[in-house]
C-alpha cells in the first residue's frame, strides 16, 4: 500500500459519522476508538471473488469469504468504488452515488454484505470519491449543457488563452493536459485525472456552488442514499 493510500485510509475517520444511522463506537479503557487499533483489508471487488463465474468479482463474492476474512483477523474491509461507473479509472469515475454498479450486484447484495459483516464483527468501509465525478454523471452532463446551467459552477470552466490554447499550462497527474475543450460552450473544463473525471470543484471550499456539489454528496451519505449501513467512508 502506498503512503498516499495509507493517508487516505486514515482519513476514513473523518467520515465515519456519515453512515446512515451510524453510532459512535464507545472508546476502550484507554480512550481509543475502534479504528485506532483496527486491521483494515482493502478489497478491489472486481478481482477479489466471483460468485457467478462470469469472470468479474462481485459483492456476493466478498460476502461468501467473510469467514476467511474473519480468520485473518480483519476488523474492517475497505471496498474500492463499487458505484455505477464507465470504468475509465477502475470505478473512480463515479456516475451515480446512489446505487451499485450492476457488474458488482445490487443494493440488496450490499445490504447482505453489511449484515454478514456485522455477524462477523467486520465493518464495511466504502471508498468515497468527492474530488470529481464521471463526465457521465447527471451533474456534469447538465454543467456542460450551457454556461447558465444549474450545475455549471460545480466544475471548473475557463476560457482559453486563444484559439486552440487552454487557459494555462496545468497538467493532470498523468502528465497530460489538465484542460479539455468543450465545443458546445466554447470553454475548457479542468480535470486532475482523466478527461472523463471532471472536477475538482466538488472538493473546493469557498467557491459557493462548488461547495453545494460537495455538500450534495455528503447529504446523500447522511440520509443513507449512498448505500446505507456501511461503517464509514474513505476519502
Amino acid at each position: 500500500m502506498t503512503k498516499m493510500r495509507i493517508v487516505l485510509l486514515l482519513l476514513v475517520i473523518s467520515l465515519l459519522p456519515l453512515a446512515a444511522g451510524a453510532q459512535q463506537a464507545a472508546a476502550d479503557a484507554e480512550g481509543h476508538q475502534w479504528w485506532q487499533h483496527a486491521v483494515f483489508y482493502e478489497i478491489y471487488p472486481r478481482s477479489f471473488a466471483d460468485s457467478d463465474n462470469n469472470g468479474i468479482g462481485d459483492l456476493k463474492g466478498i460476502t461468501s469469504h467473510m469467514d476467511y476474512l474473519k480468520q485473518l483477523g480483519v476488523d474492517a474491509i475497505w471496498i474500492t468504488p463499487c458505484f455505477p461507473s464507465p470504468q475509465v479509472d477502475f470505478g473512480y469515475d463515479v456516475s451515480d452515488y446512489e446505487a451499485i454498479d450492476p457488474m458488482y450486484g445490487t443494493l440488496g447484495d450490499f445490504d447482505k454484505l453489511v449484515a454478514d459483516g456485522k455477524k462477523h464483527n467486520i465493518k464495511v468501509i466504502l471508498d468515497f470519491v468527492v474530488n470529481h465525478t464521471s463526465d457521465q454523471h447527471k451533474w456534469f452532463i447538465d454543467s456542460k449543457s450551457s454556461k447558465t446551467a444549474e450545475h455549471r459552477d460545480w466544475y471548473i470552466w475557463r476560457d482559453g488563452k486563444g484559439p486552440g490554447q487552454p487557459p494555462n499550462n496545468w497538467l493532470s497527474t498523468f502528465g497530460t493536459p489538465g484542460w479539455t475543450f468543450d465545443a458546445k460552450t466554447n470553454q475548457y473544463y479542468y480535470h486532475y485525472f482523466y478527461p472523463q473525471q471532471a472536477g475538482p470543484q466538488l472538493a473546493q471550499s469557498g467557491s459557493g456552488k462548488g461547495d453545494a456539489g460537495r455538500d450534495a454528496i455528503l447529504v446523500q451519505a447522511r440520509r443513507g442514499r449512498i448505500p446505507a449501513g456501511c461503517g464509514g467512508h474513505a476519502v
